[in-house]
């Protein structure tokens, strides 16, 4: 009988790159999928350390998966594994924690994986594929302790990349985000000491990308406003059939005084200029961010210099979530901890603002095209449904029997004709 294997992932884009490329390699020496409750002979849980909530969260999921399946290995990677190796190797079933995620070949040898993959054949379970371009971050953002167990910048192959999306395409993907712990310093580690002109960065990436054949779409996730430079503005605008019009940019807060004690790189105004260049170079994009709301010290005048830039900005949707103490950040030493009474208070205000500013910028869409990636389909009712180019959520009706024969992981074009609550409505294809 083959062994089982059961994944868990917690936390951001990579982990959940990471994980399927390790799955990918077991079942290539005969692991297959656990289902139900079907008892696993190995465990594989890929942790989050960001907050102390992502802590506590895997831990219990080590404790569940060793519940629940007893005789099992229990292997622990990711970054909460990094940060307190000596904390998770005392989990019960644990018999094995990879600190250093540059070793996920090394743990799937030992395994007995004599090829191991350096990319992915295709994600299961997922309609839009996950793509890691780089590793690591240098910055020193106070709050943030990522750079603590991600420290080294380490960029992929440009052709191995290339490589690996073709694969993804040819395995039906018809969308692949493109990822990273600091994605804009993708090329960065390469580039020292080398003159500017043979630099390769994140515009290069798209370039080749944009080359592939096939019925498919690029996004970047998160991304830093300084590293939206007009290089890759203007790949962007060059390839508006390939790259989305959809950028999810880091504001964090709108005031600068919190900024400087985040010790972020830029100024709201910069941050500003950059929203006005991504609007002037390219048709009606999407904008979207994420806020800490209540860092240490946040007056309600910053406060309000958040909410005049988060409406400058125009977002499309906005992450706002409070501040919470990271031990082993300079944030959580800092005087002025704000109450959570506050920080609850504050999180409304902003939903409230981002419900106004997201309705806004749909209704800007009606009249246009948009281009849906079907990721559900209602046969009974013929409606498709699913996330536009420009991360709308959006419907479209279609006549039964034809919905009959759709499929999803499609890619439809169709003019947006009304905004219902938080989605597009977008004309029937009898239309």
């Amino acid at each position: 009988m083959p062994a089982k294997l059961r994944v868990h992932t917690l936390g951001c884009k990579v982990n959940q790159y990471e994980t399927e490329l390790v799955r990918q390699g077991l079942a290539t020496i005969g692991y297959e999928d656990a289902v139900d409750d079907e008892p696993a002979d190995l465990c594989l849980v890929n942790t989050c350390t960001v907050t102390d909530t992502g802590d506590a969260k895997s831990r219990q999921v080590i404790r569940r998966m060793a519940r629940d399946n007893p005789d099992a290995r229990i292997v622990v990677m990711g970054c909460y594994a990094t940060r307190a190796p000596d904390e998770v190797a005392k989990l019960p079933g644990v018999v094995e924690v990879l600190e250093d995620k540059r070793e996920l070949g090394d743990l799937m040898g030992r395994f007995g994986v004599i090829d191991v993959p350096t990319g992915l054949r295709g994600f299961a379970g997922r309609k839009r594929a996950y793509v890691k371009v780089q590793d690591g971050c240098l910055l020193r953002c106070s709050y943030c302790i990522i750079p603590m167990v991600r420290p080294k910048l380490a960029s992929r192959p440009l052709d191995e990349i290339v490589d690996e999306v073709r694969s993804l395409v040819d395995a039906g993907h018809r969308e692949v985000v493109l990822t990273g712990i600091h994605l804009g310093h993708y090329g960065v580690d390469w580039n020292r000491n080398q003159p500017r002109e043979n630099w390769t960065r994140l515009s290069h990436l798209l370039q080749q990308l944009s080359g592939i054949e096939g019925d498919f779409r690029v996004r970047l996730s998160s991304i830093e406003a300084t590293e939206v430079t007009r290089e890759l503005i203007g790949v962007m605008a060059d390839h508006g059939d390939r790259i989305v019009p959809h950028l999810h940019l880091c504001l964090q807060s709108g005031s600068d005084s919190v900024l400087r004690r985040m010790r972020r790189r830029w100024s709201s105004r910069m941050f500003l200029d950059r929203c006005r260049l991504l609007r002037e170079s390219l048709f009606n994009p999407a904008i979207t961010t994420d806020v800490i709301v209540g860092f240490p010290g946040e007056t309600d005048g910053e406060f309000e210099q958040t909410l005049r830039t988060c409406r400058d900005a125009g977002f499309s949707k906005i992450h706002a979530f409070s501040y919470s103490k990271r031990k082993g950040t300079p944030a959580a030493e800092m005087p002025g901890q704000v109450k959570k009474s506050i920080k609850d208070e504050r999180v409304r205000r902003l939903q409230s603002l981002e419900i106004e500013l997201r309705r806004r910028y749909y209704k800007s869409l009606i009249g246009s095209e948009a281009e849906i990636l079907v990721e559900q389909v209602d046969h009974e009712f013929g409606e498709l449904s699913g996330m536009t180019e420009r991360y709308a959520t959006a419907k479209i009706a279609i006549d039964k029997v034809r919905a009959v024969q759709a499929n999803e992981h499609q890619l439809i074009r169709a003019k947006v004709v009304s905004v219902d609550e938080d989605w597009l409505r977008l004309a029937s294809r009898e239309q």
